[in-house]
């Protein structure tokens, strides 16, 4: 169905410049909880009226993303946008495998205490147009990690992933102003630094224990 080798030609979905990347979510949160409350959907997928940020989805959704240059965000697209740029087959087998692949990893993480609220996957072609995925794989920087026994629905459960200078940079400020999250960034502070990679070591240490 799908290889996971390291031998390519083509990354991340690319057509001509541009490249998508697979977004799984279980649960509504980050942008698309922002996204939600502005549209009652996310991505363009409808949700159900009346959802709590942080709250589990009825069911995973796929929400492709459209790469950005280096410094620049990336843009949640639509499936059909997916679609019409490399084809319903391609899509079809990338949604399916994307959905796969969080739903094994989200049943191993429950059983470690750690809830996968959401992922990055992302895929290439190789020589004999085969799908490959690639690339890190379900790692604190591309997914996003709760602990179980700390998750409440309504708001953000501390994490054991880079949310945590997500937060930090929310309130942070360039020349007295709130940072307009374009380049360049402000300077993280050493202690963030510290406390973010010492979340990830407890991530994985939990995970592989």
């Amino acid at each position: 169905f799908f290889s996971s080798r390291r031998r390519h030609t083509r990354f991340k979905c690319d057509w001509s410049s541009d490249v998508c990347s697979s977004d799984l979510r279980g649960y509504l949160s980050g942008s698309g909880w922002k996204d939600y409350q502005a549209t009652g959907s996310v991505c363009g997928i409808q949700l159900p009226a009346g959802l709590q940020n942080a709250q589990k989805l009825p069911e995973p959704i796929f929400t492709p993303a459209a790469k950005a240059e280096v410094g620049e965000h990336d843009e949640n697209i639509s499936y059909a946008e997916v679609e019409a740029r490399i084809g319903k087959e391609l899509a079809a087998k990338i949604r399916a495998v994307s959905i796969r692949l969080y739903e094994e990893a989200s049943i191993y993480a429950a059983s470690k205490g750690i809830i996968i609220a959401d992922t990055k996957f992302e895929f290439g072609l190789d020589e004999a147009g085969n799908l490959v995925l690639m690339d890190e794989v379900l790692t604190a920087d591309s997914s996003r990690f709760w602990p179980a026994s700390s998750y409440q629905v309504g708001s953000n459960p501390p994490s054991f992933d880079k949310q945590f200078v997500r937060d930090w940079l929310e309130l942070a400020q360039v020349d007295g102003k709130p940072w307009n999250k374009s380049a360049p960034a402000p300077q993280l502070p050493q202690d963030v630094i510290e406390k973010t990679a010492a979340k990830y070591r407890e991530a994985l240490a939990t995970l592989t224990a």
